[in-house]
């Protein structure tokens, strides 16, 4: 190292010493500064949050303040609006179960309703819980004026009480109270009792001390979004409607097939019962006395979705005016079975069960589905029910088919004269002389040209029943038979990736099994017949009908299509055998043995010939 650099580093070294001993007063003063402004801080942060939690204290303080005033103004409102219904204004809503084996009932103390209603024996089409209306969709209250204030129970409380009792004929029932305090001496009690193993509710309106309050009348209101159940919408909506019955008089209905969005009726005559009714099942308000008239309304929805029809009824509750009154009433929450709705005794809630009108009503009541519940107690599959169904429909009609086929092959028989006669009469200004000579071969023959018609047009009313009948058979409901998963809708064996106008995106086996018989069944007939060459058309129909009802009935009960398809069958077997048994020689010699035989004169006749006589001896006589 040489000199200059050694004298360098002495020179940097007293420089850094001199630095130091120059800078550290001013550190000291520096630490000596920030220590003090960081007590300063700490101070003023204390000050802070001691004035923070004052401040919270006092919001707090004005916040309870407030809504003490805010519940004292609402309160002063609500007593303004409602008096002393008030006190039933505020509460909290909580659920009550009524509950048995077939139903389950959940109730809401915000109106004293019932919520929802779960039907436990049965399931949606899709395999989930089936609830008849859900809480959301429903209006169930009392509707009326109080000293000129609009009250409406279905915005008030009901304190609930529910306790387990037996009737004097010994059955066991639960009872719910819902009852309303509107003063001392004013309350509204909703009374409602559920028997073990029944779809019946009995429902009470319980009023006490309400003449103070100078309330007129009382309206009832009801009202409901039906959900969509099924697989098949279209049955579904078409079997939906609201049905209701006059006090000891006719039931009557909105037009389920109507394509109006929404129909409404105002009655103002006694109403015994009110029913919504789907397919399979109904929900029907019960007066025990009578409602004194009501307003009725359904809203039809087109599109397939979560509900099929909005119902709604308004009904005038017999109130006396005088305060003190128990209206008894019901609600049945269940199934469409005919039998069991007829077993509630004169009400007559089975007319809300489709099985047609007039004469079908009465094949379908007293025949039809006797026999399908006597089979039902000895069989459990329904596929073979409808076919010991179909053939004991077959042996009753039996008669009637053998009559048609014996007159069928008589005229089939005379089919060549009556071409000869044809023949013989070829222009059309002999049109008259033509069918006099083919009315005097028939008349000679013994034959009536109906004789093979007649019997088969009576069985036609059977046939429109089942058409009435399977659609809306609850038993039938997910009861499934060979490739048909459930018979009270239609079976499916191909989804198509399009929807074909008036047919559907599916293909029925059975469907397509019903048209093919059909179609050979009226070829048979056509052959056994006089054959085609009088009705040119006919032959052209026998194609076009099938098809036709394979258009129509491609979307209904796989049961109905079922029971057409046997019966085609069960035909075709009838008729094979008539041909092979019957001896259409003898038939020959017995019509040609009444064309020699002299034509018996009939007593009007005689008694013309009588009178010529008479007249023809009283001339000669002159």
């Amino acid at each position: 190292m040489d000199r200059n650099t050694i004298i360098g580093l002495g020179v940097i070294g007293l420089l850094l010493v001199g630095y130091s001993i120059f800078t550290k007063p001013q550190r000291e003063a520096q630490v000596a500064e920030r220590s003090r402004l960081d007590s300063i801080a700490r101070v003023e942060q204390v000050r802070a949050m001691a004035a923070a939690q004052q401040a919270e204290t006092q919001l707090s303080t004005n916040e309870s303040e407030s809504i003490e005033t805010a519940d004292s103004l609402s309160m002063e409102r609500l007593e303004g609006e409602l008096g002393d219904f008030a006190n039933a204004a505020t509460g909290t809503s909580e659920s009550v179960v009524l509950e048995n084996e077939q139903v389950k009932l959940s109730f809401s103390t915000l109106g004293g309703r019932p919520y929802t209603v779960e039907l436990k024996q049965y399931q949606t089409h899709d395999s989930l819980p089936l609830y008849l209306f859900d809480g959301d969709s429903t209006i169930f209250a009392l509707q009326f004026f109080a000293e000129n204030r609009n009250i409406n129970t279905g915005e008030l409380y009901f304190q609930p009480a529910i306790e387990k009792l037996t009737g004097e004929d010994g059955r066991s029932y639960q009872q719910l109270t819902m009852k309303m305090d509107i003063s001392e001496s004013a309350s509204i009690s909703y009374i409602y009792r559920l028997f073990d193993d029944d779809y019946m509710l009995d429902f009470d309106m319980r009023f006490k001390g309400l003449d103070q309050y100078r309330t007129d009348r009382m309206e009832f209101k009801f009202d409901f979004y039906a959900p969509s159940q099924e697989k098949g919408y279209q049955n579904e909506a078409m079997y939906t409607t609201l049905y209701y019955r006059y006090k000891g008089g006719d039931v009557e209905s909105f037009k389920s097939r109507s394509k109006k969005e929404l129909e409404e009726v105002t009655e103002t005559t006694r109403i015994s019962w009110i029913a919504f009714s789907q397919q399979f099942f109904s929900t029907i308000l019960i007066a025990d006395e009578h409602f004194n008239g009501a307003y009725m309304l359904q809203e039809r929805f087109n599109d397939p979705g979560k509900y099929v029809r909005r119902f709604s009824t308004s009904v005038d509750i017999p109130y006396d005016r005088t305060g003190d009154q128990l209206i008894g009433m019901q609600l049945y929450f269940g199934p469409n079975k005919f039998q069991s709705l007829k077993g509630y005794g004169d009400l007559g809630l089975q007319n809300v069960v489709t099985v047609g009108g007039a004469m079908l009503r009465w094949i379908n009541a007293f025949v039809v589905i006797p026999i399908f519940g006597w089979l039902n107690k000895y069989f459990v599959n329904y596929g073979i029910i409808i076919l010991l169904l179909t053939l004991i429909i077959k042996v009753a009609l039996f008669p009637l088919t053998y009559k048609s086929f014996k007159s069928q092959a008589v005229m089939r028989l005379l089919k060549p004269q009556v071409d000869e006669i044809g023949e013989r009469y070829p222009k059309k200004d002999d049109a008259m002389k033509k069918q006099q000579a083919t009315m005097d071969l028939y008349k000679k023959a013994g034959a009536n040209p109906m004789g093979g018609c007649l019997p088969m047009l009576l069985q036609f009313p059977i046939l429109y029943a089942m058409f009435r009948f399977f659609p809306t058979s609850i038993e039938l409901r997910q009861e499934g038979f060979l490739w048909a998963h459930d018979l009270s809708t239609y079976d499916s064996i191909l989804t198509l990736p399009w929807d074909i106008p008036m047919y559907g995106d599916h293909v029925s086996l059975f469907t397509l099994l019903m048209t093919v018989t059909t179609m050979l069944s009226m070829r048979y007939n056509n052959q056994a017949g006089a054959g085609s060459s009088q009705m040119p058309g006919m032959k052209t129909m026998m194609y076009i009908m099938p098809v036709m009802f394979m258009f129509i009935l491609n979307n209904f009960s796989a049961g109905l299509t079922y029971y057409y398809f046997l019966a085609n069958v069960i035909t075709l077997g009838q008729n094979f055998l008539f041909k092979r048994f019957i001896d259409e020689e003898k038939i020959m010699q017995k019509i040609n043995a009444k064309k020699n035989k002299p034509a018996k004169k009939s007593k009007f006749a005689q008694r013309l010939e009588s009178i010529q006589k008479q007249q023809s001896q009283k001339q000669s006589l002159g």
